[in-house]
This record gives C-alpha cells, structure tokens and sequence, in this order.
C-alpha cells in the first residue's frame, strides 16, 4: 500500500480519452497493488489491480457483498448506495439465501433459453440496423442500435412489454448513480420501478406464460419459501438492470474500438469466423468499464502480502486485470483471435454474471449483423472526441457517430 499518510486518490479514475486505460492502472499493477483510492462518497477503501488477486477475492467467500455493513465504505454519494448499497437489489443476500436463488435461477436461465432466443435476437437485430440505414447517415449507434437491442432482449426473456424500455432505462440508471441524481430523485424512481414490478409479477402468478418470469413465479409457493415474492421481485429488478445496461453500453464500445482502429475491422470482414474470439477480447479490452466489483470483508485476509484487516472494502477493477502483463501476453494489444482469453469482465465465483450467455449472443449477433450489412461502417468522428458516460457505476459512451 501508499506511505501512510498519502492522500488517496479519487476513483474512478479519469480515462486520457474514451478508449484509453487511465494510466493508474498500470501504475498500480506494477508498485502498489492494493491502494487507497477516495471514493464519490468520501469514504475510502482498497482498490485491487492485479489479475490474480482480483480473481482470488472474488470467489473467496470472506469477501461479501454487504456492503451496507456497519463501517462499510459508501460507493456513491448517494445516501442508499444504489446497487452497492442498502441491499435492495440483492446484494445483501449471503450464504444458503443466495446459493438457493442462484440455483433457482439458473435452473431457468439456462443456455439452451438464450439458444432460443438467438432468432429472435437476430431478427431484432437486422430489423434495428435496416431502420438505421433508411434513417440515413450519420447515425448514433448507441441510441439507435446498441440500447434498444438488449432492451428489447430482456423484455423478451422476462415477459415485459418492450413499450415500457424508455422507463427501464431511466430507472436503471437511477439505480446507478453514482453522482448524476439527487437522493430524493432516486428515492421516486425506485419507488415506481418496485410498484411495476410487484404488479408485473402479480400479473405473471395469475397467468404464466412462456417467459423467464413466469418460470420463476410458479417456483415461487413450492419450493419451501426459497424464492419469495419480494426475492422474485428482487430479480426481475436486478436482470433488467443488469441484463440491459452493461451491454447495451458495451455494443457502442465495442464497434469503437472495432473501428478505431480500421484493420481491426477489415480482419472480421475477412474472417467472419473471429466474431467470437473478437468479443471475448472487446470484453477484455474495455478500458472504461466503470466502477468494478466492491467487497467487505468479513474477516483478516492476507491479499498480495498485505494483511487487510475485517471491516476492510476493497474494490476489484476486473478491467485492469484483464490487462495484466502476468496473465496475459501482449496484455495492451488487442488480438482477435486470442486463445485462450480467461478475462474477468463477467466476474468469477459465487456472483459472476448470470446473464453472460446472453450478452454474448447479443454482441456477436449485432458484430455479425454490422458486418453483413455494413462492411464500409466507420466512426463519424475521430476516436478521441467520443465521450463517457459519467456519474453511474457502469462504464459507457454518450454517443457513437457512425456513417457508411
């Protein structure tokens, strides 16, 4: 760690430009692999910047998600926390609690549903670009393609009307901020966000259908209380968030760093058969993913010869991990077709993401569908004037101006 008395930085750390790595992170992989950074809060905390110790922490269960524990570091400056805070989207659920629901939910949100889905996926897909292109150039990827789609991907899975996705996305981002709403404002949109959903699971229980919801929702009287109503309504708040922000925000990235560099771009048109390793690298590759992972921990840990005493929060940056020279060769290059690639995007252990089969399928779907239709896409604009999303936990561009 830094000399004591050092002040610690504030975090997240700023990126020289949207598609940049802040220069910290190297830094600190290479002389101070658990820092002090200030947090948007004020409170600090530990920031883990080395591949394996982040993937260590993660899957040990010392290091747990309550992070409304007494003398847990605030994430945001918000006074609930958002997603990191109170426990209301789930965080809070530890041990046996949170292994049933990840059992009961896994049972239903399996690969061979996002396989399913993939059709579907795809028509949406073909059918967003084609009314891009008749809407002419230049157009905003981001707003054009790259929300709407996995929006419109989660509504399907849970049984959600895709008429309501400009509330999700207003909703969500409420859940989180960081910095961008006031307390109250939060306060009224979660508020409205649970009334919906506690109607749409009540609509589900009275007549099922085909969809992830209503699966989960039978399970609900006969499964020895595991998975209550406010726990359903608990996940559908969480995978609607989760399922739609991250990767919509990841679609408009995606196609950036693809066309920042043009031979990038020219390799998949190519070799359509990289679209799968070129994912899994874009994910390894993000250099503004957002926050990262918080942890409170439970008990003293040793962590990269540190010895971290109980009540300590530390802050897991999965992105900088994915650049460690140590796990990885030519870590700031970017290769297509680089195998294997075991990044950390999704996470690892007990909470990585459940929804990453979908993601998956919805990034290279949209990659493919880019490619087939618009093989001369380019970036409108020079990479270095695209800008962040700022003040929410997860990490994303404003705008992707894109012309063919």
């Amino acid at each position: 760690m830094s000399e004591p008395g050092a002040e610690a930085p504030e975090y997240p750390f700023r990126n020289p430009s949207a598609l940049e790595p802040p220069q910290e992170w190297a830094e600190l992989r290479e002389g101070c692999p658990v820092a002090p950074i200030r947090l948007a809060s004020g409170d600090t905390a530990l920031l883990l910047t080395r591949y394996q110790d982040v993937k260590e922490v993660l899957s040990d269960p010392r290091f747990t998600r309550r992070l409304d524990a007494e003398g847990a570091a605030r994430v945001t400056a918000n006074e609930s926390g958002g997603v990191f805070g109170r426990g209301d989207s789930g965080g809070g659920m530890t041990g046996d609690t949170h292994r049933a629901w990840r059992q009961l939910v896994g049972k239903a949100f399996t690969a061979k549903r996002v396989t399913a889905m993939r059709p579907r996926i795809q028509a949406m897909a073909e059918h967003l670009v084609e009314r891009m292109i008749t809407q002419g150039e230049p157009a905003d990827l981001v707003s054009a393609v790259g929300f709407p789609l996995p929006v419109w991907a989660i509504c399907d899975l849970l049984g959600v009307p895709d008429s309501d996705r400009g509330r999700f996305a207003y909703w969500s981002d409420t859940m989180l901020s960081m910095t961008r709403f006031g307390q109250e404002e939060i306060d009224a949109a979660q508020g409205e966000f649970d009334a919906y959903l506690v109607a749409h699971v009540e609509a589900k229980r009275a007549r099922p259908g085909d969809d992830l919801l209503s699966e989960l929702a039978s399970m609900v009287d006969g499964l020895d209380g595991r998975l209550t109503e406010q726990l359903l309504v608990m996940t559908a708040k969480g995978l609607l968030v989760a399922g739609h922000e991250t990767t919509a925000n990841m679609i408009g990235k995606m196609v950036s760093m693809l066309l920042a560099d043009r031979s990038r771009w020219e390799a998949l048109l190519a070799d359509r058969t990289l679209v799968r390793s070129a994912v899994e690298e874009v994910l390894r590759f993000d250099a503004n993913p957002g926050f990262g992972m918080p942890r409170y921990l439970s008990e003293e840990v040793e962590v990269a010869e540190e010895r971290l005493p109980a009540g300590t929060t530390v802050v897991c940056s999965m992105a900088s991990a994915n650049r460690d020279r140590r796990q990885f060769e030519g870590a700031d290059e970017m290769r297509l077709d680089r195998s294997p690639n075991p990044h950390v995007a999704f996470g690892v252990g007990p909470h990585s993401c459940l929804g990453q089969a979908l993601a998956r399928t919805e990034l290279q779907t949209v990659l493919g569908v880019l490619l087939e239709r618009l093989p001369t896409l380019e970036l409108a604009v020079p990479a270095a004037r695209l800008k962040c999303r700022e003040g929410l936990v997860v990490g994303g561009l404003e705008r992707v101006p894109v012309r063919w």
